[in-house]
């Protein structure tokens, strides 16, 4: 139907459905400044002439045909005129709105978890701990509080969420998820997104974690079985240098998988794991005793190539996996009684049984030194660490072969 053709106001449904476009848009008047707009391209909406309370005439859409008909669209005209009769600009009073809801956004417990997450790696922290912070947020933070304004939230909301983590006994992550929900609450309160401090005191009802248990591990006595044992496993070669990097470092078996060629010096016969992968947030320089480097050099022929010392078997799996290690041992009979990361434990007592100074142990096994000294100094100790730990690769030989009388000698160096 043509424009031309209409014959009475407000428009028949009929007219509204069969109008024909124009080579330009157009409006049709229906009733009331109330129009019925026809592009060019056939769509169709409805919008209100209005004029504001400046003087100046506006339009305001209606909505879509026939989503919006012609009887809804009237009825809405109908109210509009009320507002503006009253002196209120609807499009001012529709952009109110839209600025009302996206500072409600805004004030979502979600978007400021998000601004103090980004806040974190703006300040560079490491890779493996924004990891883990995402894993939370997404896992147990942000599905209880996240679509909730920070203004709503309540204790009782924040209690809630540290008993739900509690129950399935995580109570490390609960301790995590309570210190990070409190530092959001605290950067956004410095923002001045809100006033509200709900996750303040949750420590003080948080459900007392189990006492720390070890690692299995092994003590001197029962090393020179096992290192025989060890000696004639029948893993892949992969696995089985992976398996004595643990135990010749006693670096963490999550570095060990994770460990690149490229951090690997055969010459200088050291490993440098950098920052980004170290609990400590600094570049870590491990010697590698003999042992290790004949091992290494063995291993380079296999995997030289690729860019992991120990990559795992197809796409999916860039490198072994966690329980690889654990699966060595257990594929020995060793289930159980030892893990990756109790060989650190066991090389920490052996030492120490054996009079090496602490401080040289524990920078050995990464542990973060205070102060100063403990952010710049990557290669503290390396000099005597590279003697102790040739020591104990040496020691453990003489244990495997029977060459060690047992006991505690007290070694001084």
């Amino acid at each position: 139907m043509k424009r031309s053709e209409i014959k009475r106001r407000p428009l028949a449904d009929t007219v509204l459905t069969s109008l024909e476009a124009e080579t330009k848009e157009y409006r049709e008047l229906d009733g009331s400044s109330l129009y019925f707009r026809v592009k060019a391209d056939g769509g169709k909406s409805w919008q209100l002439r209005y004029k504001k309370p400046s003087g100046t005439w506006a339009w305001l859409g209606l909505g879509g045909y026939p989503e919006v008909s012609g009887e809804l669209a009237r009825s809405k005209a109908a109210d509009l005129r009320k507002t503006i009769s009253d002196g209120i600009d609807p499009l001012e009073q529709k952009r109110a709105a839209k600025i009302a809801i996206e500072t409600a956004k805004s004030r979502t417990f979600r978007a400021a978890a998000n601004d103090w997450l980004q806040a974190k790696v703006d300040k560079g922290l490491a890779d493996s701990t924004l990891s883990k912070i995402r894993t939370y947020l997404d896992k147990d933070i942000l599905p209880a509080l996240g679509d909730k304004p920070l203004d709503e939230i309540t204790r009782t909301d924040c209690a809630a969420l540290q008993a739900s983590i509690e129950a399935r006994a995580a109570h490390n992550v609960a301790e995590k998820c309570r210190t990070w929900v409190n530092q959001i609450f605290g950067r956004a309160i410095g923002l001045g997104l809100t006033e509200n401090d709900p996750a303040s005191r949750l420590r003080d009802i948080a459900a007392p974690a189990p006492k720390t248990q070890q690692h299995p591990h092994l003590l001197e006595p029962e090393l020179p079985e096992f290192l025989r044992a060890l000696k004639t496993t029948t893993s892949r070669l992969t696995a089985k240098t992976a398996a004595w990097l643990c135990i010749w470092t006693a670096s963490r078996p999550g570095m060990v998988r994770l460990a690149e060629w490229k951090e690997i010096d055969l010459n200088a016969s050291t490993w440098t794991t950098p920052a980004d992968k170290m609990k400590m947030r600094r570049d870590h320089v491990a010697p590698l005793p003999r042992q290790a480097i004949d091992a290494l050099r063995e291993l380079h022929q296999l995997t030289g190539r690729n860019r992991w010392l120990f990559p795992g078997v197809g796409p999916k799996n860039p490198t072994i996996s966690e329980n690889t290690i654990n699966k060595v041992f257990a594929g020995i009979g060793y289930k159980g009684r030892l893990v990756g990361h109790g060989t650190r434990h066991t090389a920490s007592t052996l030492l120490r049984e054996n009079g090496w100074p602490k401080d040289h142990i524990e920078a050995q096994l990464a542990h973060k030194e205070e102060g100063i000294s403990g952010i710049y100094n990557k290669a503290q100790y390396l000099e005597q660490r590279t003697t102790m730990m040739q020591w104990y690769a040496d020691h453990l030989d003489k244990l495997a072969a029977g060459n060690v009388m047992q006991g505690q000698f007290g070694k001084v160096v």
